[in-house]
């Protein structure tokens, strides 16, 4: 303690006005000098005390503070005291928990990125090894012109998929990152659902499926009319895939004080129980998904409609179809 700078320089001080006082004091009396010295004693004593125990203190914030950097995040050191170190240890405490949540997100977010890199390598695994055992079968002088056709009709399919893929994937990364700036345009609900109809109608006609749309004409919400578009588009195509030949899917619109809302149903073979609370999750496959399911159409429908204070519910029953509520919220809530 004694090796510290600023305390060497208030001994020296207090030390210098002792002397000055017990010297003045002589020239008084010898009594009063006397007490003058014991005084002087007294008071860089209880001073040497005092710096002793705030020396200690300092020592263990600064132990708590290497335990901190150590990782170890579950020391508590504040104290109910009043007084400068009291405060400092409590906003100790708070920059320490503070730590810690970051360190979990942080955590949090590896992990993430693991299973996200893990989940594309897998899915752009399959294709590209279908593409490349397909290559070299047409790099055969003999392999018929059927089948040449055949298999370069089936690479630029798995090509298709993977653009379709990549392009998704970093829309998804743009979205995480907060990085899209959704427009707040008054869109009109109907032709909303017009436009994302284009892309299914032909799968439809080919399932002999039929599509209603009942809703007022006048319905609109605030938001970003391209995008909007890709997720319902992405929820149409889940409801295409997953119903019959002949089936039917109903849009139903509406809206109140509070929210705008689009039902968006079908009569196909509904999705099991215990896959309902994960189908929003990126790369989730339920029991029912299709051969060339990736699941992540409804991840991003489900990332676009949350950016736009909207929410997204779906119930469904094996056999008997399924149905997604999208809620646009007027206000924050």
């Amino acid at each position: 303690m004694l090796r510290n700078r600023e305390i060497q320089i208030l001994l020296l001080i207090m030390g210098s006005i002792s002397l000055t006082s017990i010297v003045a004091a002589a020239f008084i009396s010898s009594i009063a000098a006397v007490f003058v010295t014991i005084l002087s004693i007294l008071l860089i004593g209880s001073s040497l005390l005092f710096m002793r125990w705030r020396y200690r203190e300092l020592e263990k914030l600064s132990v708590y503070l290497r335990e901190i950097s150590n990782g170890n995040d579950s020391l508590d050191v504040r104290d109910n005291q009043e007084g400068e170190l009291s405060i400092l240890k409590n906003d100790i405490y708070k920059v320490t928990l503070m730590l810690s949540e970051h360190r979990s997100l942080l955590h949090r977010d590896k992990l993430q990125l693991t299973d996200a890199i893990s989940d594309i390598s897998h899915q752009l695994k399959t294709p590209l090894t279908s593409m490349k055992v397909m290559a070299d079968l047409l790099s055969s002088p003999d392999l018929p012109p059927a089948k040449r056709t055949e298999f370069t009709h089936h690479i630029r399919i798995q090509l298709e998929r993977i653009d379709w893929l990549v392009s998704s994937l970093l829309k998804l990364s743009k979205m995480d990152a907060k990085t899209i700036q959704f427009k707040k345009d008054r869109i009109p609900v109907k032709n909303l659902i017009q436009k994302a109809l284009e892309p299914v109608m032909i799968p439809m006609d080919i399932k002999g499926q039929t599509v209603s749309i009942a809703g007022d004409d006048d319905i609109s919400f605030a938001g970003d009319f391209n995008w909007t578009v890709e997720a319902v588009i992405n929820i149409l195509k889940n409801g295409v895939e997953h119903t019959h030949e002949g089936g039917a899917i109903t849009i139903t619109f509406s809206e109140n004080t509070l929210f705008t809302e689009i039902v968006i149903a079908d009569n196909g073979k509904g999705i099991p129980k215990e896959d309902l609370p994960y189908i929003f999750k990126r790369f989730y496959k339920g029991k029912n998904a299709g051969e060339g399911s990736i699941g992540i159409g409804l991840a991003m429908a489900h990332s676009i409609i949350a950016s736009q204070n909207g929410v997204i519910d779906v119930t469904s029953e094996s056999g008997k179809g399924t149905q997604f509520v999208i809620k646009f919220y007027k206000q924050v809530i």
